[in-house]
Order: structure tokens, then sequence, then C-alpha cells
């Protein structure tokens, strides 16, 4: 019978615990205690995030061991190791394994650490550029430090994942220019002009707008990545930074734009926009006083060390 009340990552646990860490002991016990092993990467049950829907796919007890590069660990060891763990047991807690795909191949299972980097950050290692820091989607960087590790081998993951659970303050000042910008641009200026015009539609669309890059503004803030777009609202609620504001932001998206709730919500994107300045403040990121969000922006900007990103386009890290 399955266990309803277990969650993703504490089933994989469980199931390593059971049977992976044993396998590795007696048939790799050179590697056993080398290797990353825990379940880190896409998927809801990386973030916590999984229910009773999630289980529909890609529910299972599996979890990932990280290898280190062929130089390291050759393949005849790297396939040895895939087939052992192909072998586990076929059911845990209720719940059935999918078949996996060969080494590399899955989200879960065996996986070459530099391909797990490779494919989220660009690089084998995770060392990132200035330029790469300002482009790689941080949902990806989001999939990189999700997650647990049961067991932290070398230490080599432990540590990259370390190093890139915050990003440069350079980095972080840019994009929030950016997302400052843009937020001014559509729920202080364009909601009431496209709401004056009688053009609700296009009121909406800039109400979407203003929600997303507020919402990435105060990930910005609490120095976590935003997730993929499906789960963050969810990862909102439990930040410790202007959490309760997910209820504002889910009722701009959600209600209508007649003319009595236009106006409630033209003020409540400025209602927003001012506590976003307020944590700027508290953060010491702006030095501008003043209600508008794009004055805001520029301040932020100014914050910013090195010169040429500085002196770059102020909406240069944001879509």
């Amino acid at each position: 019978m399955q266990n309803e009340s277990m969650k993703g990552i504490e089933l994989a646990r469980a199931y390593y615990e059971a049977y992976g860490a044993p396998m590795l002991q007696a048939r790799f016990p050179e590697w056993a205690d080398r290797l990353a092993v825990g379940l880190v990467g896409s998927g809801s049950e990386c973030f916590g995030f999984d229910d009773e829907v999630s289980r529909d796919h890609d529910f299972s007890p599996d979890f990932c061991i990280f290898l280190p590069e062929e130089d390291v660990l050759d393949r005849k060891t790297a396939f040895q190791l895939e087939r052992a763990y192909a072998k586990l047991p076929g059911t845990f807690e209720g719940v059935t394994r999918p078949k996996l795909s060969p080494v590399g191949g899955s989200r879960r299972g065996v996986i070459r650490l530099g391909d797990f980097l490779e494919a989220r950050t660009g690089t084998r290692d995770g060392s990132l550029t200035l330029g790469q820091w300002l482009t790689v989607p941080e949902h990806f960087l989001a999939e990189v430090v999700n997650g647990a590790l049961f067991r932290e081998g070398d230490g080599e993951f432990a540590a990259l994942r370390a190093r890139l659970r915050v990003q440069p303050h350079d980095v972080r000042c840019k994009k929030l220019a950016g997302h400052l910008l843009l937020a001014a641009q559509a729920g202080q200026y364009n909601f009431p002009r496209c709401m004056a015009h009688h053009e609700p539609a296009a009121a909406q669309l800039a109400i979407v707008e203003f929600v997303r890059h507020t919402i990435a503004v105060i990930f910005l803030l609490n120095n976590v990545y935003l997730p993929y777009y499906k789960w963050q609202f969810r990862a909102l609620r439990e930040l410790p930074l202007l959490s309760e504001e997910g209820e504002t932001l889910e009722l701009l998206l959600t209600t209508d734009n007649g003319t009595a709730m236009a106006r409630a919500k033209a003020d409540l994107c400025e209602d927003l926009s001012s506590k976003l300045i307020t944590a700027l403040q508290d953060q010491n990121l702006t030095e501008a006083v003043c209600g508008d969000l794009g004055k805001h922006a520029y301040s932020v900007n100014d914050r910013i060390a090195d010169p040429a990103l500085r002196n770059a386009d102020v909406l240069a890290a944001v879509e």
C-alpha cells in the first residue's frame, strides 16, 4: 500500500538508506564514501512542493548518484554502478520505480555531475562568468541548490552548492534594477493608462507583468532563486520577507478590471510598490526618496561596483 503522507524527498532518502547505501558499500566499497548522493534537480519533490496531484507522474523512490568526470571514475565503473542501481527493488513503500535511461540520461539514477551542471549552468564545474550569472535562468540555478544531499561524498558538490546558493552582489543589483523598472512601467504607469483608454484586456496584461516582476523583486530581496513559474507562488509563501504579499498578488491576477476593482487594483499596485521600496531601503540598496519604483531602479543600479555592468542598460539582466 502506498504511503500517501511521505514526501518525495523523504521517500528517496528512506529508499537510499534501505537499499542504496548498502549496495554502494557492498558492491563499490572504494567509492561508497566518495560519491555525492541525494535528491537534487528537476521536479516538485526536489523543492518539497509535491502533493497527491504530483504522484500522477515521475513520483518514485529514486535518488541521484553524482559521479565525477571520466578521468576520475571511468565509463566501465559508471556502467556497473548504473546496472547495480537498476537492480535495486522495484517497489518501495507501495511506490513503483519507473525504468531509468542509461547513465546521465535521466533526472534520477547515476548521473555525471558535469552533465548535471552543464545542463543547468552551461559549465561542467559550475564556475560562472559575470555574463553567465546574468543570463543563466534562475530556475536552473534553483535546481542546482534545491533538494538535499543524503551523503556529501568528497564534498565537491556540497561546496559548489554552497558557492552557487547566493548570486554576486552586482548581479543581484542589476537584476533588481531591471525588474523594478519593469514593475514600475507595468503597475504604476501602464495599468491605469490602459484603464483610462478603456482597454481592460491590455490592463490585465499590465497587471500580469507587474505581478511577474514584483515576484522577481521579492525573491531577489530574499536572496532566493526564482523557481519555474508554476511553483513561484508556492515558493513565495515560504519566504521570510514579504511572503504575505502573495495574497495581494494573487488578487491582482484573479480579479476583473471593472471600474471599482480597477481603482482598487491601482491602489494595491501603489501599496506593493511602497513595501518594495521600504525593503530596498532596509537593505541599503537605494538612496532615492520617492514612491516611484523606476527612480529606485536607477538608484539600485548605482550600487553596482563593476563599472561596465553599472553602465550597461538597466534592463541588461532581465527579460
